[in-house]
């Protein structure tokens, strides 16, 4: 980007290191570059400080990221917040001209599946994990926890179960979301991650899906966490992405996080089976958690979840207009092969 009276910042993050092996993967990881754009358009003359927050994609035993480039129209780092460990990208414009704030951030990931068996039996968890597990048990604040909405649904699931096993009641708590709340987007009030919404209405998008799973496994003493990102097609090279998706993992002690994705087990019956235990590699993962906060200059309320940029000015989130845009394309094999290669024969890790 060659733009008159703006400042120009090109950034290239090379994270090397070993890349661990998924927990099972019988597939061949995929090489992909994701490009994620963003572009706040025309903010007012001498409106500022401005801050904007653009999630970068987690460095995972699932995804390794290869390569990072940021190229911004204004001045930035990369932060880390504390809570998660997630990952952004932090630029800030104290005085704003009036020009449009354009921020491109390319990143070439190598993804593999995380595929797992089911287990029968497991066991409940110390009261160390517990402790250790603290932010993947408590409530937020779309996602209850023993909350007497839940009541109803735990004790369907409670007939189903022969005792309080977590491996047979984290699998009876999935067939029951699979099997009894619709994947659709009617109306206002779906794709919040809302509980409420989710034990209510019985439809929703993978957020409402995913929040109602997490509460339901947390009241049964089953750590869950949420990640979120973006959908990589497998039918096509390369193009444009409509929006974000996302899912979930449990903790059983026996086995570590487990899989899974309620919302497309729903949209492809025919995978329910597969869909618990597996997160293929058409996906991008770029944070993990609700109620986010960004660090000490993100003054206004938590974040929801954490895909899109979020933005601030004057300590309140900015309403002006901010256009994004999001699209991928697969490395070819040689090209993927090179990439491997150069990152896999050093000894500079990043954390």
């Amino acid at each position: 980007m060659h733009l008159p009276f703006r400042i120009n910042l090109l950034l290239t993050l090379f994270i090397f290191g070993y890349f661990p092996a998924v927990q099972a993967s019988t597939t061949v990881p995929r090489v992909f570059s994701f490009d994620y754009k963003t572009v706040v358009e025309s903010p007012e003359k001498q409106m500022g400080p401005l801050h904007i927050y653009i999630p970068l994609a987690v460095n995972s035993e699932q995804q390794r990221v290869i390569k990072e480039q940021i190229e911004a129209s204004i001045t930035g780092k990369i932060e880390q917040e504390d809570k998660y460990g997630n990952r952004y990208w932090h630029g800030i414009s104290e005085h704003n001209n009036g020009a449009a704030i354009e921020i491109t951030i390319t990143t070439t990931i190598e993804r593999a599946s995380s595929i797992m068996s089911s287990p029968d039996l497991s066991r409940t968890i110390t009261q160390q994990e517990r402790i250790d597990m603290a932010k993947f048990l408590g409530a937020n604040a779309k996602v209850v926890v023993d909350h007497p909405i839940l009541d109803p649904i735990l004790a369907e699931i409670d007939q189903t179960v022969a005792g309080d096993d977590p491996a047979q009641v984290s699998r009876a708590i999935y067939d029951w979301v699979v099997d009894n709340v619709e994947y659709k987007k009617v109306g206002d009030g779906w794709g919040n991650g809302d509980t409420f919404w989710a034990c209510n209405e019985r439809y929703g998008n993978c957020t409402d899906f995913h929040a109602l799973f997490i509460s339901l496994a947390r009241s049964k003493n089953i750590p869950a966490r949420f990640e979120i990102g973006f959908p990589i097609p497998e039918d096509r090279d390369s193009g444009k992405i409509s929006g974000y998706h996302c899912w979930v993992q449990f903790y059983l002690p026996t086995v570590g996080w487990f899989p899974i994705d309620a919302s497309e087990a729903f949209k492809h019956p025919e995978k329910k089976e597969y869909y618990y235990g597996t997160h293929p590699e058409n996906r991008i993962h770029f944070s993990t958690g609700r109620d986010l906060r960004l660090g000490a200059t993100h003054q206004d309320a938590p974040l929801n979840y954490f895909v899109y940029p979020y933005i601030e000015v004057g300590g309140k989130k900015y309403s002006g207009k901010v256009h994004t845009e999001f699209s991928y394309r697969n490395a070819n094999n040689n090209v993927a092969a090179s990439l491997v290669e150069s990152t896999s024969n050093t000894d500079l890790a990043v954390k």
